[in-house]
């Protein structure tokens, strides 16, 4: 049976560790979204709670599972009518995660914890191990995380579920804006900006399901791994959009559209894919300093949350 559900995502512009701040300016969003398409669903990003860039103020960021930003998604899906989904760092027993929630206006609630945190992502929290996928009356979702919209074990993982709608949020940092190597970051930069652009149409069509996928935008400045004192300014890419399986773009907000929100109506129906999932990690090809910058951080975050684990140095243990 083929349905139609009205989707909106938003694209903020958040502050770098400002929690408090970041969940009211994405409530404000969310009910100027509601207030004017009436959708079904909305999605918020990933990190919701504060861009995921290196720095120490990272540490304070997480919140219990059950805290502000879960309540906040759960009293705005109750209060407007609407599935609203948004992801945030969560902890839960001995670890924190990114963690995508989706809650229903009846209570009912789905969690994503993303699968493996991106380069220097790995300081602050661990990944998960559930397949991102549940069952709703509305749909059969996918619910995916950064990255992961990127990989083909998620376009595998959603492809073999049978999901029909693909929802979820991410933070997506560029490349520094550093003078001496100008020429060689700016041509590198151009092909992260056209990997973001392609992103969720690579993954509707690799999975044969619409894609409603939220993004961060706006210039922010980080520190970086392993070199102490080297400011990393940078921009949060933008490239919010709603496609339909068959990877045509409805609506999209790109990074000089700067913060707001779209809407669209997609198609749910049984997923017809359209392109074959490469066995190697990635949807689509990437250059050589992306590959670079993905080992070495993974490794180094990997060993600095252990380290960091041990000395209690996380204001939730």
């Amino acid at each position: 049976m083929t349905t139609t559900l009205r989707v909106a995502a938003i694209q903020p512009a958040l502050r770098l560790g400002e929690v408090d701040w970041n969940l009211r300016r994405c409530e404000t969003l969310v009910r100027a979204a509601v207030a004017e398409h009436d959708p079904d669903i909305v999605v918020l990003p990933e990190a919701m709670t504060s861009p995921n860039v290196f720095d120490p103020v990272l540490r304070s960021v997480p919140r219990p599972i059950d805290g502000e930003p879960k309540a906040l998604l759960e009293g705005l899906a109750r209060e407007l009518n609407c599935v609203v989904g948004g992801g945030f760092l969560a902890v839960r027993g001995s670890d924190a995660y990114q963690t995508f929630v989706v809650a229903e206006p009846d209570g009912a609630t789905s969690m994503h914890d993303k699968d493996e945190p991106s380069a220097w992502e790995n300081c602050y929290y661990r990944g998960g191990s559930d397949d991102g996928v549940f069952t709703r009356s509305f749909a059969t979702m996918g619910v995916v995380s950064g990255w992961e919209t990127a990989r083909s074990r998620t376009a595998k993982r959603l492809r073999a579920a049978q999901v029909n709608l693909i929802i979820g949020g991410e933070c997506w940092p560029a490349y520094p804006k550093w003078p001496l190597v100008g020429r060689w970051m700016r041509r590198d930069q151009e092909y992260y900006r056209l990997w973001a652009k392609g992103t969720p149409g690579q993954l509707a069509r690799a999975v044969g399901a619409p894609a409603v996928l939220a993004w961060h935008v706006g210039d922010i400045v980080s520190r970086t791994p392993m070199i102490p004192g080297l400011r990393w300014p940078t921009m949060m890419t933008g490239e919010t959009q709603i496609v339909e399986r068959d990877g045509r773009i409805l609506e999209r907000l790109s990074y000089e559209d700067g913060e707001g929100y779209i809407s669209a109506d997609v198609t749910i129906a049984s997923p017809e894919p359209l392109d074959p999932i490469p066995s190697g990690l990635w949807l689509r090809p990437q250059p050589f300093t992306l590959h670079s910058v993905w080992h070495y951080q993974k490794l180094h975050g990997r060993a600095r949350y252990r380290i960091d684990k041990a000395l209690r140095r996380f204001p939730w243990q």
